[in-house]
Order: structure tokens, then C-alpha cells, then sequence
């Protein structure tokens, strides 16, 4: 079994790309703020929640994406060693669309769990399949990996996972970032070999209410 959530293109692109940041610090460590920025523009385009996109959500730009990253940045902001843990991702896109709500009056909430690197691959394989069910895209940190020829573009990054498909009891993984997909197994990306380890976001409600 496969299954694909539809996403989105900037400029022809498979969602947004960090490398089009010309802030330094963002375009060396902005791949948090990035993922949050597409989730937002995803959450306006698919799950009725308009206003976490400050722009025109259907006529999407490489300008308006950068500009955005940085109205994000301050709330997921790199620091040194990045934004390694999955608790400061969630923290800052909560307050993220705290602000929203208080300057448009609206009433948006998505709800945040974190699921740690350290359980079980099955718990992330059921989690990750549960969420591409229900139409939502998976937030991802991965932090060190022992593979690093495979997964050299991934190490102490923030992405996101928007596909799957079913071989036995692997789960193969389409990924976005850097304006691509790439397909992993995710067996192979969670058994990272180290104890630092990052994880995954499950959003587990959406509402919004003019």
C-alpha cells in the first residue's frame, strides 16, 4: 500500500527550500523555521486554517516564503547545535500561531505531541502511518546517524515526511525538504546507532474557527 499526501509547490518546487535563505544564520540553520513554514502554508492549503500563511496561499513565491521565514524565525530560532530538541520545535509553532490568533482574531489551534527517537521503531512506524492516513504531514529531527553516505543530507536536520509505502514491516518514508522528496526506509533511519537522538511531532487536533 502507498499513499502520497498532496502537497504543494513554490516556484516549482517540492515545498519550500532552506537554501533560498539569504539571512546566514537561517541559511545555515533555519531547516526548523522552514519545516514550521510548511506546515503553516500546508495547514492553510488543506486543513481550513487561512491565516497561518500571510500571504496569498494560492499563488505561492520563493519571495513570500523567505519573507516568511522570517516572520517565523523568531519563534524557532537556530541556535548553536540547532534546535535539537523536538519539545523547542513545539513550543515555538505553538506560539506561533498564539500570535496569529491575537493579530487576526481568529481562533486556530493544532495540537503538538512529540514522540522521542528513543521508543521503539514500531511506536514511530504507526505513528508516522497514522498521521499520512489522516492527511497531515510528519515533522522529523534527525540528529547524528551511523549511515552517513545514505542519510548525509539529513544528519541534524528538520523535515518532513509526506508519503509512505508498505514492505513488510518497514515503512518506506517520502520525504520534503530542500525543495525534494527523497524515499527512505524508515527502519533504517530511526536505528540511528547513537544515544543523541531527535524524533518525530504527531499534530494531534486541528480547529479553526472564524
Amino acid at each position: 500500500m502507498e499513499k502520497r499526501l498532496r502537497y504543494f509547490h513554490v516556484d516549482g518546487a517540492f515545498g519550500g527550500n532552506q537554501d533560498w535563505f539569504t539571512n546566514i544564520v537561517m541559511h545555515i540553520g533555519g531547516c526548523a523555521a522552514a519545516t514550521a513554514c510548511d506546515c503553516s502554508i500546508y495547514f492553510a492549503l488543506y486543513m481550513g486554517c487561512p491565516h497561518l500563511y500571510p500571504y496569498d496561499v494560492h499563488a505561492l513565491t520563493k519571495r513570500e516564503y523567505v519573507a516568511f521565514s522570517q516572520k517565523m524565525k523568531p519563534y524557532i530560532k537556530p541556535r548553536v547545535n540547532g534546535v535539537r530538541e523536538v519539545s523547542w520545535f513545539i513550543d515555538g509553532f505553538r506560539k506561533y500561531i498564539e500570535d496569529v490568533n491575537k493579530e487576526t482574531g481568529d481562533n486556530t489551534y493544532v495540537g503538538m505531541e512529540g514522540l522521542s527517537g528513543k521508543r521503539p521503531y514500531t511506536e514511530a512506524r504507526a505513528m508516522v502511518k497514522g498521521q499520512i492516513d489522516r492527511g497531515l504531514p510528519v515533522p522529523y529531527l534527525l540528529l547524528r546517524h551511523r549511515d552517513t553516505d545514505i542519510f548525509k543530507d539529513y544528519i541534524w536536520h528538520w523535515f518532513l515526511l509526506v508519503g509512505y509505502e508498505e514492505a513488510g514491516d518497514d515503512l518506506l518514508v517520502h520525504t520534503a525538504t530542500y525543495g525534494h522528496s527523497d524515499t527512505f526506509s524508515l527502519k533504517e533511519m530511526w536505528a540511528t546507532g547513537y544515544e543523541d537522538k531527535g524524533g518525530l511531532v504527531q499534530f494531534t487536533n486541528i480547529r479553526y474557527n472564524k
